[in-house]
């Protein structure tokens, strides 16, 4: 039986279809499947051992649909469900199941803020859509392959680093799902151990920043007992004669590829990040997840999916969500979903493991 499994963005929606595509591998007699999705997140696809070709839209839809065409499949999964997956699925004319994106309910917390969601994941929506097809969860949870070439030795990485890390993924596609960067600082500081930041080249100049801030301690008075320092230069010593605990930074943003970026984040402690695909990621390799939430929120169903994780964010403000997405600045300017969050962190210890 020939399958098509239809999603053409984002790298965290790809990567949270990866259960869809297993369960279909694995649970249906026969099933040869094929993936329709941008050339971009091609290095998500191939990799994947679930998954027997991908088409990839590099020219016009008409084109891609007559390569579909030619596939002569049995059964089209859609996870997207939006014009264009709709205007591939009529041109191809076999039965096909697609997920239910939940708009009006969705535009109803929005807008509304009346929250009749389901609690349930969106990668068991996309389940749902496979299931016509047989396929039931095998509570798994998602999967990320890395390519040999592109697994990151750390011993490659600066000496402070090779002995373990934590991974702060910075970047996100929106600026209202980012915290400002002197809050990232901020963030960082309390972590006190070294840190490795994740983007792409558009985060490299932020990424900078934040390396810049760490660049030497800054000699401040203890807070006062029970109160988090405001400084994210104060590192307290464990003891008389230890060498005080303190942040350092390697702003990585820009310098690896996404699967570069994966094994990074393989290899880290835990992961700190925004509401974006290396979250994700990072949830495909089980790690401890702080996730950072500003204008989204987790009840629209993309939190880390079966691994640990907590979730940083200000519950309770009205404007909160403001978009499902994601806006270039605060629609209201005070951008309090990410300056009032309370970083209180219960931090794993530090080790060499991973």
């Amino acid at each position: 039986m020939k399958i098509l499994v239809l999603r053409f963005s984002s790298i965290g929606d790809i990567v949270l279809t990866t259960p869809v595509l297993r369960g279909i591998k694995q649970q249906v007699p026969g099933a040869v499947v094929h993936v329709a999705t941008k050339p971009a997140y091609r290095g998500l696809i191939e990799p994947n051992p679930n998954v027997d070709k991908g088409h990839y839209l590099t020219g016009s839809l008409p084109e891609l649909v007559a390569e579909l065409k030619a596939e002569q499949f049995d059964f089209v999964v859609d996870l997207h469900n939006n014009l264009r997956t709709s205007l591939i699925k009529l041109q191809l004319g076999v039965k096909s199941s697609s997920f239910d994106k939940l708009n009006l309910r969705k535009w109803l917390l929005v807008n509304w803020k009346i929250n009749t969601l389901p609690r349930q994941h969106i990668v068991d929506r996309y389940m749902a859509a496979a299931a016509p097809l047989g396929v039931k969860p095998d509570g798994l949870g998602l999967d990320y392959f890395i390519p040999a070439k592109d697994e990151v030795d750390s011993s490659t990485l600066p000496p402070g680093f090779q002995r373990g890390y934590v991974a702060f993924a910075i970047g996100a596609q929106h600026a209202t799902k980012r915290l400002p960067v002197e809050r990232i600082i901020e963030l960082c500081g309390l972590l006190r151990q070294p840190v490795v930041l994740l983007g792409g080249p558009e985060d490299e100049s932020t990424g900078h920043i934040i390396e810049l801030a760490f660049d030497k301690e800054v000699a401040v008075s203890p807070p006062e007992p029970g109160r988090i320092p405001e400084s994210p230069y104060y590192f307290p010593s464990s003891g008389a004669n230890d060498t005080p605990a303190r942040t350092v930074i390697f702003n990585a943003c820009g310098k690896f590829s996404l699967n570069q970026s994966a094994s990074l984040v393989r290899q880290a402690r835990f992961v700190v990040s925004h509401d974006t695909g290396l979250m994700h990621i990072a949830a495909a390799f089980r790690k401890e997840i702080f996730s950072v939430w500003g204008n989204t929120v987790p009840e629209f169903g993309m939190y880390p999916y079966r691994t640990e994780f907590r979730v940083l964010e200000v519950k309770g403000l009205g404007c909160r969500p403001c978009s499902k997405i994601g806006y270039e600045k605060c629609p209201q300017g005070h951008f309090r979903c990410m300056r009032d969050i309370r970083f209180d962190l219960d931090l794993p210890p530090a080790h060499d493991g991973r």
